[in-house]
This record gives structure tokens, sequence and C-alpha cells, in this order.
């Protein structure tokens, strides 16, 4: 019982920084494009210049 004590505060203050960073992350732009770097990856053209001509 004692460790409760413990580990409640200890596990509201993980939740809580984990809200915070997520924010702090959504806030710095980390997930504004989630599509287009997988788009180019597909429209990726890997002919040398030589071959395009």
């Amino acid at each position: 019982m004692e460790s409760l004590y413990l580990l409640v505060p200890l596990s509201v203050v993980i939740v809580f920084l984990a809200i915070w960073l997520f924010f702090r992350m959504s806030d710095s732009g980390q997930f504004d494009d989630m599509v287009g770097p997988a788009m180019r990856i597909l429209q990726d053209d890997d002919a040398p210049d030589a071959e395009r001509k």
C-alpha cells in the first residue's frame, strides 16, 4: 500500500509530461505534412540524366 503513495503521483507526472511533449511537438510543426514525404518516395525518378533525354 505504501508503494501506491509513490507510484500514483509518479504516473500522473509521467502522463502530464507526455501530454506536454505531444502538444509541444504539435505546435512546432512536427506533424504538419505526414503524406508528402511518402508520396515523394513513390514519385522518385531514379533514371540518370543521360537516359532522360
